[in-house]
């Protein structure tokens, strides 16, 4: 019996105790009244603000000297004219002629390349370039719409580029033949 009065308590307790019993609303907020602005003053639009005064150099303003502004030279004025040599010691010099331009080619930066991998590179390049120029072959031969003409245009750009970078950026060159590859091979077998 004691542990059902126990029981019985402890529910009593936890129902009047519940929250919702003692729910209090929250405190409304009401913001402060704004200050009325004060109404703004419209400028005159005739009228311009007075410029501040600056003083400065006076010399600053003055211009500089022209052509116009120079006198005149009298007389005629000797044209120029090598001067001769001193004659000093009884030696005479001789104008020093500039050396002549060194006919050992600058050496080029870029990437180095074994033997092997400059094979490699190059003989890929030849391939892309041999695929291309078929496949531009074959195009050239069959009707093509616009946007065909455009994919076809476009390879013989990739084309030329690999061919104009061969040079300068064999991995660029290789890059380049393969996109122009790619494209010529899609365009080929979407043709009829």
């Amino acid at each position: 019996m004691r542990k059902l009065r126990l029981q019985f308590v402890v529910l009593t307790l936890s129902v009047t105790a519940s929250s919702c019993w003692f729910k209090k609303s929250p405190p409304v907020f009401t913001p402060p009244p704004v200050a009325a602005a004060p109404p703004p003053s419209t400028p005159d639009p005739n009228s311009l603000p007075v410029p501040p005064t600056i003083q400065g150099d006076p010399n600053s303003t003055i211009p500089p000297p022209t052509s116009e502004s120079m006198p005149k030279a009298e007389g005629r004025v000797p044209p120029s004219a090598a001067k001769p040599p001193r004659r000093g010691n009884g030696t005479t010099t001789t104008p020093v002629k500039p050396a002549p331009a060194s006919t050992t080619p600058q050496p080029r930066l870029g990437q180095i390349f074994t033997a092997e991998q400059f094979r490699e590179y190059t003989k890929a390049l030849e391939e892309s370039l041999d695929r291309v120029r078929r496949a531009l072959g074959v195009l050239d031969r069959k009707p093509l719409n616009r946007e065909q003409s455009d994919i076809r245009n476009r390879i013989r750009t990739f084309q030329k580029q690999a061919e104009q970078a061969r040079e300068q950026d064999l991995v660029t060159a290789v890059s380049l033949a393969r996109r122009a590859d790619l494209l010529a091979k899609d365009l080929l077998e979407r043709l009829p």
